[in-house]
């Protein structure tokens, strides 16, 4: 039996790592060979974008985009290239958790559909219990009572059975996992921060949440096709859906509260494999330019060190010597990064139509997937383990199985691929529903959408 205080060590050891800084990050492929796989030991023409220049939102990869990965988010450098010390880009997340926590998150169970007319009445009934919870007062706030934690976990349902009502024993560890689960965290059964936040965002804000979530569910569910990919932004993970059964489900990067990933519903088009990344207009402004000029004060070749390329209004290649960075022209140019090791949108980029110029895509930058909260894109959702996907989208369109679209990533081979047929696609915001198994899943409210308060944000 383990004491409240024991339990709290233990989750103060993950937020302990959560807030560890690291200095350098190296971006590694996570083997995808199973949940605890670790124990076993170019030119072209510029305005040719491909619906890339995204203008505030298409810094989706992280080249100078805070935490996302590539240009200035800590990958691994090129011999000879200067160090990115950038202003925000290097202060990247720390590890979170342990190897066991990360493969949990990275390697998520199919489970159901989010998406899914089936998932109505479950909301519904869900919606009933927890009018009933807030009726009666709802639950208590938790603290370093354990009792009070015994009577929060019965109230939500999770702990069931008999336990000790001043002990954290195992009924009690195995109601915190459940608890856990239905939000997305990983199941440890300790008490770290981010589950006593979930534990205490109040009833009252849990019911807007399932009462937002039902209304998204009847607007967008009766529609979904036979087979589509949903983005769920608050749980920050893409699901691949076909004949109301997820084929695949993976972990994604969303929108940051500040630069939030849109709702939209959409067709997938084209799967571009190697592009360029263009950099839009706002991300020159906050970020490309004032690098520049660090780097032009310690007598280096900013586009150089970082595969890019510069054109003037005409579409007419500029030399870096040529640019003065310290001048109003500068902003008139366009810059693309090539394709390479870290372009920020990795190698693979899947293209649908919609007024945001937003997309998924691959990143350099592996280690983001493997945390609890990943809401730190500037609006274009980053995919973990982003072939995969991209096999599935691209199953009726002849000759690319998942062999040959891994081979792209050796060959750096620059290939635009049109879909046989387009491929629905959602980005929903969905941060409550119920299940048909009776489970109540919530996701943090991170945009503060649904649950009209603040604290949903916090998980």
């Amino acid at each position: 039996m383990l004491s409240l205080q024991n339990a709290l060590r233990g989750g103060g050891i993950l937020a302990a790592a959560v807030f560890a800084a690291f200095l350098l990050v190296v971006s590694v492929e996570p083997s995808s060979a199973g949940l605890f796989s670790w124990m076993k030991g170019p030119q072209g023409n510029p305005n040719n974008q491909n619906n890339d220049n995204s203008g505030g939102s298409g810094n989706q990869g992280g080249l100078f985009g805070g935490q996302g990965g590539g240009l200035f988010g800590g990958g691994q450098r090129q011999p000879q290239q200067p160090g990115s010390r950038a202003f925000h880009g290097d202060e990247l997340p720390a590890a979170e958790g342990n190897a066991a926590t990360q493969a949990w998150i990275v390697n998520p169970e199919l489970g159901s559909p989010t998406l899914s007319t089936a998932n109505i009445a479950p909301t519904k009934a869900a919606i009933q219990r927890y009018q009933a919870i807030v009726a009666q007062g709802g639950w208590p706030v938790i603290g370093n009572d354990v009792v009070a934690l015994h009577r929060r976990l019965e109230i939500s349902g999770d702990l069931v059975g008999r336990s000790i009502p001043d002990e954290y024993d195992a009924a009690l560890t195995e109601a915190v996992k459940k608890f856990q689960r239905r939000h997305s965290l990983p199941p440890t059964g300790a008490l770290d921060a981010v589950t006593i936040k979930a534990l205490n965002v109040p009833a009252v804000v849990r019911l807007a949440q399932l009462q937002a979530g039902l209304k998204q569910l009847q607007s967008l569910a009766p529609s979904a096709p036979a087979r589509y990919v949903v983005v769920n932004i608050p749980s920050a993970q893409v699901e691949a859906v076909e004949n109301g059964q997820v084929a695949q489900r993976h972990a994604a990067v969303v929108g940051k509260p500040e630069r939030p990933s849109p709702e939209l519903t959409s067709k997938i088009q084209e799967v571009n494999f190697n592009p360029y990344w263009y950099v839009p207009k706002s991300i020159i402004y906050k970020d490309l330019v004032p690098k520049a000029r660090v780097f032009t004060g310690r007598g280096q070749d900013f586009l150089a060190a970082y595969h890019m390329q510069a054109f003037d209004a005409a579409g007419n290649p500029i030399d870096s010597r040529q640019i003065d960075w310290n001048g109003t022209e500068v902003y008139n140019y366009q810059f693309r990064q090539l394709p390479w090791s870290e372009n920020s949108l990795g190698y693979i980029k899947i293209n649908f139509p919609n007024k945001d110029a937003v997309y998924m895509h691959d990143t350099p930058l592996k280690s983001l997937f493997g945390r609890a909260e990943r809401f730190d894109s500037s609006g274009c959702v980053r995919v973990h383990n982003v072939d995969t996907l991209a096999a599935w989208i691209l199953r009726d369109t002849p000759g690319w199985d998942i062999n040959r679209i891994q081979a792209m990533k050796q060959t750096g081979e620059q290939v635009d691929v049109k879909l046989s047929k387009p491929l629905p696609v959602y980005f929903a915001y969905i941060s409550a529903w119920g299940l048909p198994d009776g489970s109540v899943q919530f996701r943090p409210d991170i945009y503060n959408q649904d649950g009209g308060s603040a604290t949903a944000s916090a998980y």
